[in-house]
């Protein structure tokens, strides 16, 4: 997959949106979303209004910086969800959310979908005994995603744990924080997952 090394910052100000990108970053006044809320480069606060492919376009954009993916990937995902039972759009969306990275995210283990990816790749989690190293893995309802016991002692996993106690999970997530450990109890519904994307501009994209 294709590594993006500019600015985070600037992903969201071409979405036009904050994608908490760079974890805690986004939550305080140093975020430049909130101080430059348009497009970057000299053109930037004088763009004309989308087309609707432009629109399609910048949904699909947004959907794949949020959840730290390549296009070939994407696509793969979106293929895999127009060929399950149900809406081409939701099915895609509760494939995103099933990734073991988006989930070590949600759980509270890392701040950020970028810092859970890492975590992943570095070998620090197990789903059900076995450790699992690949970001894409396909968490399945019922899973068990747990710290190894060697990277516990890890300052900042511990204190990326304490802030969403802190905060509250989502309620298809279940966490043991003393025994690092979780369990997806089941599938989100598309209201749980919310993002602010609109996957039908997606669908309507890739129908073409």
């Amino acid at each position: 997959m294709a590594v993006y090394h500019g600015s985070k910052c600037r992903l969201c100000r071409r979405e036009v949106a904050k994608l908490y990108l760079k974890g805690e970053r986004c939550l305080s006044d140093k975020c430049a979303f909130e101080r430059r809320r348009y497009p970057p480069g000299m053109h930037g606060q004088s763009r004309s209004k989308n087309t609707d492919y432009g629109l399609q376009l910048r949904e699909k954009q947004k959907a794949k910086r949020i959840y730290g993916i390549g296009e070939r990937q994407f696509r793969f995902f979106f293929e895999k969800a127009e060929r399950k039972r149900g809406i081409a759009g939701e099915n895609l969306m509760l494939l995103l959310e099933r990734r073991l990275d988006n989930l070590v995210y949600r759980i509270g283990f890392a701040t950020s979908r970028a810092e859970a990816r890492q975590l992943v790749r570095h070998g620090h989690f197990t789903v059900n005994g076995k450790k699992v190293n690949i970001p894409s893995y396909l968490v399945r309802e019922g899973d068990v995603i747990e710290l190894c016991e060697i990277s516990r002692k890890i300052s900042k996993l511990n204190d990326s744990l304490d802030l969403i106690v802190q905060r509250g999970l989502p309620s298809w997530i279940e966490l043991q924080r003393d025994a690092y450990r979780a369990i997806l109890k089941q599938y989100p519904s598309r209201e749980d997952i919310g993002g602010g994307i609109n996957e039908q501009l997606i669908v309507e994209l890739y129908s073409k």
